[in-house]
């Protein structure tokens, strides 16, 4: 949709303007200097050593940069925010603060725009929107500001192109996120449909129907299983034929690809390696972002740091990748935010696992005496300043202060 009076997708023109609030606010001296030696610095007999990707990522700040210069060019507007920017709990609270107002999902995953009207604004979150909502709101006829990511742009893309071509889009991702319900909905535009996978097992399910094998699924038991993760009209004896790989951005990038990879497989088993691009297309649509942040910890990991802290909102898809990653290699701490970590009883709460619904743990005398190497990452909606308070809390619970590094 082109830029209008009432559409904002490159900016609103203030971008000068909030930068030096954005940098007040967001900015941590303590991470500047120590990327700045090299991502690497020593604090008594601790050694801190930082990814070299971590945090905010270009879509991310992008997207806060652009709900800043909103509430700067729309004082006197009521403001509201379609779900939540980014996953940031303490990016969305500084939302909130600046009298945005949240409209969230309910159980289904729809929203209600019922308390919007033309005289409002509505920003949209770096995820994007389904086709629905988005058409929904224009019918309303507010303002809008639209900070979808490019990356998932790109993904839209691919999955229009795969319905405008009768392929049905396998979407590896988690089919309540926002992201993925927004990329699924495209192929709305074309009459086609979709499938969520969330794992290689998922995925194998229906490369076992594709091929018909003993462990394949019936007809039935497939369009159950997926009732919730496919298109309404879901059918796998129609809809498994001819097939397009995509992938929610913040996956592991290694999954995504294997799984990819194994589907086109599977389409050359059932029909032979001279038809398989007829059944089957596959585009590189892994976030270079992620990749990035990814790429990082496996460098870090080729000499593993004694601990690893990984900064990030629980439900953040990318920074929990990022964790689960770190625990292949050494202990590793997912935190949310710097008050996770208390110095005077040294204690240290965080999440132990991928699995989303995994609650929070407290684990006591979590940093052992001695010298010691502690590795930081944080995922792509975490400010710098979150990972400095994080820093200053672990060597407060050594009894170190942060100094100014010449």
């Amino acid at each position: 949709m082109a830029e209008t009076d009432t559409y904002f997708r490159r900016g609103l023109g203030l971008k000068k303007e909030v930068a030096p609030v954005l940098d007040a606010e967001y900015h941590s001296a303590i991470v500047a200097q120590i990327k700045a030696r090299g991502h690497q610095a020593q604090f008594g007999d601790v050694t801190v050593r930082l990814a070299e990707e971590f945090g905010f990522c270009y879509g991310v700040d992008r997207a806060v940069d652009y709900a800043y210069q909103t509430a700067m060019k729309f004082p006197d507007h009521r403001i509201y925010l379609v779900g939540e920017i980014i996953h940031n709990p303490h990016v969305n609270q500084r939302m909130r603060e600046m009298g945005i107002s949240f409209i969230y999902p309910d159980s289904d995953g729809r929203f209600d725009f019922g308390a919007v009207t033309p005289d409002d604004v509505v920003i949209l979150p770096a995820f994007g929107v389904t086709l629905h909502d988005f058409e929904t709101l224009r019918q309303i006829g507010c303002i809008l500001v639209d900070t979808t990511c490019g990356s998932v742009l790109n993904v839209w893309k691919r999955v229009d192109s795969y319905a405008r071509e009768g392929f049905t889009a396998v979407i590896h991702g988690k089919f309540q996120h926002e992201e993925t319900r927004a990329t699924a909905s495209q192929v709305n535009r074309h009459g086609g449909r979709y499938v969520i996978v969330r794992n290689m097992d998922e995925a194998r399910l229906l490369m076992d129907y594709i091929e018909q094998n003993e462990r394949a699924l019936s007809r039935g038991e497939l369009i159950e299983l997926f009732r919730l993760k496919a298109s309404p009209d879901f059918d796998p004896d129609r809809d498994l034929i001819r097939v397009g790989a995509a992938n929610q951005t913040t996956m592991l990038s290694t999954e995504s690809l294997a799984i990819a990879n194994a589907i086109g497989e599977s389409m050359a088993a059932r029909y032979g390696d001279s038809a398989r691009d007829d059944h089957f297309r596959s585009f590189d649509t892994i976030c270079s972002a992620t990749q990035e942040r990814q790429d990082a910890v496996l460098k870090l990991m080729e000499d593993p740091p004694d601990i690893m802290i990984v900064i990030g909102g629980y439900n953040s898809s990318n920074t929990n990748h990022l964790a689960h990653m770190c625990r292949e290699y050494t202990t590793t701490f997912h935190i949310g935010d710097a008050t996770c970590i208390d110095p005077e009883r040294r204690t240290i709460r965080h999440k132990p696992r991928l699995d989303a619904e995994a609650p929070e743990v407290e684990t006591e005398d979590w940093l052992p005496e001695g010298p010691l190497s502690i590795g930081f990452t944080a995922g792509a909606s975490t400010p710098n300043n979150k990972i400095g308070q994080t820093l200053e809390r672990l060597l407060a619970t050594r009894g170190l202060a942060v100094p100014t590094l010449a």
